[in-house]
């Protein structure tokens, strides 16, 4: 068998077991939200907190909204040194700034068109279904409206952003955010994937969600079952380092696959965090190894409270370039920079070009082979025959939104 390992799942911490807090209710996710660490007394529990620490709590200049499930909390070390505890504790650095920081650093309010959808790309939208997550992240980009307490969507917000849809038939995709659209019951989401899959133009839906990361409880057989009714779901999960997924996460992972659900990853890059090439490859071979497809490793954005917790450019392309070669495509993640104020992704890839003398390109490889491509000629390249549909179809796309 091959030697890949996935973290031992913790046992129910010793302040819930003296508490004679049953097991199962450590595995409701029920009962995970509703037990959620949100105060610093509630920290106390699982760690040593520094005074700094403890100020954050109760700090004149608020910071964002702060919680995290018992399970989450469960996998980090009471070290200020752990990538977990970074990424759920929040810091006093959260409230100063030396770089950049912005309230909606990806531009979605110009992209906004009803309350709930944003519609930036042409052949997609994304559907804020929820503001509501188990765990805030310490670097969230969508600080502008997670963590208001909003919950599940309105109705009126609910058909307002469903007649965009339908009025748009160049819209392939939906993507269901928020927040969390997993922190919904089976019911609301059926009711959301079922008036989705009922628009005939609506190709994929989409749900990003961390759940699988910070309360798996939540994945059972009910849930995968819906989404497979409702097919083509592909799910969209995001760890960021190989000691948030459990055995216990990796069982729910494959419960997704299992069903017909693919399923891809999407990491943010974060410094101190997961910024060094052994810790991406350890994710990346293990997410694989589940039939997870890792799929973005993204530069952080520069949301409000996140200048301590961002990699320089330069840092990332050079985990990316360590990784190239020594990394199966199929586990090297797209590093992929959100370009400020809605310009869309950028992406990054190594560059092997050496020069272009004529029609011939010189490269060298991530392993110092060189070698020549001579380029066929321009005034050589032919049109293929176009069949009429495509073009139709085509030409949806990319007047979508107007």
């Amino acid at each position: 068998m091959p030697k890949i390992s996935f973290r031992k799942t913790p046992t129910i911490p010793n302040y819930y077991s003296n508490q004679q807090i049953d097991i199962s209710k450590w595995y409701s996710s029920t009962w995970q939200l509703q037990n959620s660490l949100k105060k610093k007394e509630h920290f106390e529990i699982f760690f040593s907190l520094s005074e700094a620490e403890k100020n954050i709590f109760t700090s004149p200049k608020k910071v964002f909204n702060i919680r995290t499930t018992p399970y989450y909390a469960s996998l980090a070390k009471d070290t200020g040194e752990d990538a977990i505890r970074k990424i759920l504790m929040p810091s006093p650095k959260e409230l100063s700034s030396d770089y950049q920081e912005m309230l909606d650093p990806l531009g979605e309010k110009v992209n906004q068109k009803t309350s709930r959808l944003i519609h930036r790309y042409s052949d997609r939208v994304l559907f804020l279904v929820t503001d509501f997550c188990s765990v805030y992240c310490r670097y969230c980009t969508r600080k502008h409206f997670t963590g208001q307490e909003q919950s599940l969507i309105k109705d009126t917000e609910f058909i307002e952003a469903v007649s965009y849809i339908k009025s748009h038939p160049g819209i392939r995709e939906v993507i269901l955010s928020g927040g969390d659209p997993l922190t919904l019951s089976n019911s609301q989401l059926e009711k959301i994937l079922f008036e989705l899959r009922s628009i005939e133009h609506v190709e994929i839906i989409r749900i990003g969600s961390r759940m699988p990361v910070v309360c798996p409880q939540r994945v059972d057989q009910e849930l995968v079952s819906i989404l497979r009714k409702f097919k083509p779901v592909f799910l969209m999960t995001h760890f960021n380092h190989p000691d948030e997924l459990t055995e216990f996460a990796a069982e729910k992972l494959e419960l997704f696959v299992d069903h017909g659900i693919p399923v891809f990853n999407q990491m943010v890059l974060l410094n101190g965090v997961n910024n060094h090439e052994s810790i991406v490859q350890a994710l990346s071979r293990r997410l694989l190894y589940l039939r997870v497809k890792p799929y973005y490793m993204f530069q952080c954005d520069p949301s409000i409270g996140t200048d301590h917790l961002r990699t320089s450019l330069k840092n990332s392309q050079e985990i990316q370039r360590k990784l190239w070669g020594h990394l199966s495509g199929l586990a090297m993640p797209q590093l992929s920079l959100d370009i400020p104020d809605g310009g869309g992704k950028a992406y990054y890839v190594p560059s092997f070009e050496i020069q272009r003398v004529g029609s011939s390109i010189f490269y060298e490889g991530w392993d110092g082979i060189r070698g020549e491509y001579v380029n066929p000629d321009q005034q050589s390249m032919v049109n293929p025959l176009l069949n009429p549909i495509y073009l139709e179809e085509w030409d949806e796309l990319k007047t979508s939104k107007n």
